[in-house]
């Protein structure tokens, strides 16, 4: 390690299956260390010299699959792709036997998963570190990314006011997780059956007190994003619930992010969405492409993030 490269967090778990494994300080070193790699790329370039990791997928993917790749091989690492998108882990063979001989060959892994019980199977039978590019319940990633970007653009994350207007999905999840760590104000409208998974918000809450973050639940979108710094949105339906498209469509129709929805946020309020966006379901196009939104820089530093956490894991 040269004398201007960060150290990498010290973990007491060498996986990132949910984002509540790191507690607040963790969580802030980590996103120091993203924006340091992001400056000074070429102090980091050999972190991975050596080290092979392997990809599974078994949901299709633009940002995640090119993030993770190009991060590994700029920093040195090779990557092993693992299509698993025609048939899901354990159908061939048990998830068990298949962590147990991907140690043997590979210093990591990397799952795109609809379950997240996969990622917790792989990660109970293997000793190499195990990360979630994406489960049913969370996606830690992504909620990185997102508030990499809002403290590039706000300055600062504590006491910022950010309103999530949707479904309690696993993008929400996470960021409930991350929002607590850092000190946000998350405020989260949902329809009443969507709301964001209980153990999530009990968990956060109990780390909000230390950070004095605040979440809080609303039903409302507009009373949600009155006033908020920043409006995040998601897909109506994720991956793995079409059968239930028509149904969403009809229950979040009031929840989509359109001019006016933003005009009730602060005069330059961010616009968030972690992408693929559905134009004019859960978004308009005029607040997509609009000079608030940062939906590109979220993509971005997709990247960085990502490489923190290889980084932080493999150190």
């Amino acid at each position: 390690m040269t004398a201007t490269m960060l150290a990498a967090p010290i973990l007491l778990t060498h996986d990132l299956l949910t984002g509540a494994e790191w507690n607040p300080p963790q969580t802030r070193e980590l996103l120091h260390l993203a924006a340091d790699i992001k400056a000074h790329p070429g102090r980091y370039a050999s972190i991975l010299r050596g080290k092979f990791i392997a990809l599974i997928f078994e949901k299709p993917s633009l940002r995640t699959r090119v993030t993770f790749e190009v991060g590994i091989q700029s920093m040195g690492g090779s990557v092993i792709f693992l299509d698993h998108t025609q048939a899901r882990l354990g159908e061939r063979e048990c998830i068990s036997d298949v962590a147990r001989n991907l140690e043997r060959w590979v210093h990591g892994i990397v799952a795109r998963v609809y379950e997240q019980r996969v990622l917790e199977e792989l990660a109970a039978h293997t000793e190499i570190p195990v990360i979630n590019a994406l489960s049913d319940k969370y996606h830690p990633c992504q909620a990185l990314a997102d508030f990499m970007t809002i403290e590039e653009k706000a300055g600062s994350l504590r006491g910022f006011k950010l309103a999530y207007v949707g479904d309690g999905n696993n993008v929400c999840n996470s960021l409930i997780f991350l929002a607590a760590r850092l000190g946000v104000h998350l405020r989260i409208a949902t329809p009443g059956a969507y709301e964001p998974a209980r153990e999530v918000l009990q968990e956060a809450k109990r780390v909000a007190r230390e950070t004095r973050a605040k979440i809080e639940l609303f039903t409302d979108p507009r009373e949600a994003v009155d006033g908020a710094q920043g409006v995040y949105t998601d897909a109506w339906t994720s991956m793995g619930f079409e059968a239930e498209g028509d149904v969403r469509e009809n229950v979040f129709r009031a929840y989509q992010v359109n001019a006016e929805l933003m005009s009730l946020a602060a005069p330059e309020a961010l616009f968030l969405h972690c992408l693929p966006a559905h134009r004019s379901h859960e978004v308009t196009s005029e607040v997509l492409d609009g000079p608030q939104s940062v939906v590109l820089d979220q993509s971005e530093n997709r990247m960085y993030v990502q490489k923190a956490i290889l980084h932080t894991l493999f150190s």
